[in-house]
């Protein structure tokens, strides 16, 4: 026995080693993704065991606008589908990310010449907008037992949670809504000093179910504020009371116009659901600035109803204009509406509500139908944030109505990027807490082809492969793999929204191709909508659909922090040996004379009279023959030769072919496809695409033969910028370098200078 033993740990410890030593690109990617199973199948799909739980919630809200404040109480029905015993349950209070013992502030760093005011409240918070949790009771009404855990609370259960059962319990709570601009974060508030009044953004209001799969188990992480929210789907009603003169939007379908809305602003949303073309206005700038001065003490509830949502968002103002269009779809029409302040204009009413309607219908193309019945679109000052139904969007023209081109394209990509989560992770429910990239690398993927559909010379800041260079190129100890936690990402953008977009974006359009990358794509969007799909089953689903091995490709972009340079470090040009003699005695003697007629010493003594110029007597045989003429046997033996040659070997003597040895260099050590651009001394070019499998057999050198018809001039490396290649000085042949440039006068910095770039201005000054 002792012997089988040492026998079975000797071959375990080589099976480790072998893994250990095989750095091979190309091996397939077994240890690094799950082991398929009955919940996750090695395709990529749900499996026959899949299952997820829901939760469902009625809410009542109240906004206090005086003191900045909301009170609410929820009943939440969880359900458990899982095959598990559940001993406890887990909700998050996100909320106490604000509060002033929050570990969001303890662990934030920075030296004390690079605190902004706003790291500096971070560092030493003053605000404190903690959840305070009034009650937690069962259906009866019975205290129950919890603790909290800084943004997490254990509901403690008397009795485990059944398999294929439910629990229902209830929570009061209260807390102060955080001024954004101030203090920043995802929702909040902004204030308008010139006409005092209040615009909020709400979200993260409520506490809220955390997700059990077959994953993670409980996903519980603390929220530290980078790695966003991980929730199960569920249905809501929810009413929320505020001021009488507010306008509120939210999540969902607004169930009780007849009481909060006029005959007129009914008759107007009734009109938009017909309207395909251009927004109806449901309340006007006109209508808002008379809405914003009034003053009124009395309160007004408004009702929404959202099914199959994994969150809830909502805004309310007296500040705001209203617009609506219908966006047609196959499946079901969507309203697409807006919301936003007099400021928002005259950039919103001309944008907003379209920018939302081209997300769905760009978006859906490449996934799904969209399935919600309305998409709403937001303005606040601050980034902008996703939710169900709702996002709140950035973008703000200057107050004499003028903008600069930055601002008006960076309001567009927000509002496509935030209405584009709808998709990813509203319905395509990644885990947020884990995985940033999932939801913000795949949707700014499609925000860069939303945005190449808007306007073909669209300036998009992420997606062209070329965009990505300076990042990877950088230092690597600031580089994280993207297949990084959310909290642990270094350069959170580059990270988790440029890097993944880029990689997609190269694998439809270099490696798979369309076709095949959106079959595949729109693939793994349809088995996954609704459900909580993993890395693994995004890799597998891509690999599944499209009968395209991507292991190399998801290793080496998405769990390595190498960057991709390719050389070309030699070329060496050859000709078929045609064994005529006339042609190659030719070539000998051209070679020979360059060869004479460039040394130095020939050309220096070509005035030097020559010992056997003045003595005839030293000439023989040889200083008259001709070593280049071809004689009567070597023309017989050629004779001979082509005689021997079959018809298809004699053409491609005929065709005199030139070949060129090319040797590359993996630099970078990322492999990637070889797609070269021959150019000919004719003028004309064609172009190769080499698959990256050319460098299964060696990952970092390899030489491959090329043969033309033509003679070759100079060979591109990479001539589109397809495949983010960091270092073009090695890309040609010849070699062509690419100098770098360095400014010598700064007069302003980058920042001044995009804030004063708005012609718009200066074109109406004059």
């Amino acid at each position: 026995m002792k012997k089988i033993l040492i026998i079975l740990s000797f071959f375990s410890i080589y099976n480790l080693s072998a893994q250990s030593t095989n750095q091979n690109k190309f091996r397939q990617l077994y240890d690094l993704l799950a082991t398929p199973n009955s919940y996750r199948t090695a395709g990529g799909a749900p499996g026959h065991r899949y299952y997820q739980n829901n939760a469902h919630y009625v809410m009542n809200l109240t906004l206090n606008d005086q003191e900045q404040k909301i009170t609410g109480s929820e009943t939440i029905t969880y359900v458990n589908n899982s095959p598990d015993n559940l001993e406890y349950l887990w909700i998050q209070l996100d909320q106490n990310v604000r509060s002033k013992t929050s570990d969001s502030y303890k662990v934030s760093t920075g030296d004390i010449n690079s605190l902004s005011d706003r790291s500096f409240r971070r560092m030493f918070p003053t605000f404190d907008g903690g959840f305070n949790i009034t009650s937690v009771t069962d259906k009866n009404g019975k205290n129950i037992s919890y603790s909290i855990n800084k943004t997490m609370m254990r509901i403690n259960l008397d009795k485990p949670l059944l398999s294929n059962e439910s629990f229902e319990l209830s929570i009061d709570w209260w807390y102060y809504v955080n001024e954004r601009s101030k203090i920043g974060g995802r929702s909040g508030f902004e204030y308008f000093k010139e006409d005092d009044n209040y615009l909020y953004t709400i979200a993260q209001f409520f506490p809220r179910m955390c997700v059990y799969n077959d994953v993670e188990g409980w996903q519980n992480k603390q929220f530290l504020g980078s790695g966003e929210f991980t929730l199960p789907f569920g249905n809501y009603q929810v009413n929320i009371t505020a001021p009488a003169n507010h306008v509120v939007s939210a999540t969902g379908v607004l169930t009780n116009p007849d009481e909060v809305l006029s005959e007129t602003q009914i008759e107007r949303l009734n009109k938009a659901k017909n309207e395909f073309t251009d927004p109806v206005f449901i309340v006007n700038e006109k209508e808002a600035i008379k809405n914003e001065k009034s003053q009124v003490k009395s309160m007004k509830t408004w009702k929404f109803k959202a099914e199959n949502v994994r969150d809830f968002g909502w805004a309310s103002s007296k500040k705001f204009i209203w617009d609506a269009m219908t966006v047609k779809q196959n499946s079901k029409d969507v309203l697409a509406m807006s919301f936003y302040p007099k400021e928002g204009n005259p950039l919103w009413e001309q944008y907003s509500t379209k920018a939302v309607a081209h997300t769905i219908n760009s978006y859906s193309k490449y996934t799904f139908d969209y399935p919600y019945p309305v998409a709403i679109s937001i303005h606040s000052k601050s980034i902008g944030m996703e939710y169900p139904m709702i996002c709140f969007n950035g973008g703000r023209p200057d107050s004499d109505g003028t903008y600069s081109e930055r601002t008006k394209y960076g309001m567009i990509s927000v509002i496509i990027h935030e209405v584009g989560h709808n998709y990813f992770p509203m319905i395509v429910n990644s885990d947020e807490r884990q995985w940033t990239w999932m939801d913000e690398g795949l949707n700014t993927f499609l925000q860069f082809l939303a945005e190449k559909e808007w306007d073909y010379n669209y300036p998009s800041r992420r997606g062209p492969a070329y965009k990505i260079v300076d990042y990877m190129k950088g230092d690597k100890s600031n580089i994280s793999p993207i297949m990084t936690n959310s909290e642990s990402i270094h350069q959170f953008g580059n990270n988790a929204y440029g890097k993944p977009a880029t990689a997609l974006n190269i694998l439809r359009e270099t490696i798979m191709g369309r076709e095949l990358f959106d079959y595949a794509f729109k693939t793994y969007s349809q088995r996954w909508m609704f459900k909580h799909p993993t890395p693994e089953d995004l890799f597998r689903t891509m690999e599944d659909a499209s009968a395209v091995d991507l292991d190399w490709f998801w290793r080496g972009w998405f769990y390595t922090n190498e960057h991709v340079d390719i050389s070309i470090d030699k070329v060496i040009p050859y000709k078929i040996n045609t064994n005529n003699p006339a042609i190659n005695k030719l070539a000998t003697k051209e070679k020979d004379d360059k060869i004479k007629s460039n040394d130095i010493s020939n050309q220096r003594n070509k005035d030097v009279q020559t010992y056997i110029q003045t003595d005839e007597s030293l000439n023989d045989f040889y200083n008259s023959y001709n070593r280049y003429e071809v004689t009567e046997r070597e023309k017989k033996k050629y004779a001979n030769f082509l005689k021997n040659l079959s018809k298809e070997n004699k053409a491609l003597l005929d065709a005199d072919y030139f070949f060129y040895e090319v040797s590359f260099t993996n630099v970078g050590g990322l492999v990637m496809p070889l797609i070269l651009e021959f150019k000919f001394k004719d003028g004309s070019s064609t172009l190769k695409r080499i698959p990256a499998e050319v460098w299964k057999s060696n990952n970092f050198n390899i030489t491959k033969v090329f043969g033309f018809e033509k003679e070759v001039d100079s060979i591109v490396l990479d001539p589109y910028l397809e495949t983010a290649d960091t270092d073009l000085n090695n890309n040609s042949w010849p070699a062509v370098y690419h100098p770098s440039t360095f400014e010598l006068f700064k007069e302003k910095s980058r920042w001044q200078s995009m804030k004063e770039n708005n012609p718009m201005k200066q074109k109406n000054k004059k």
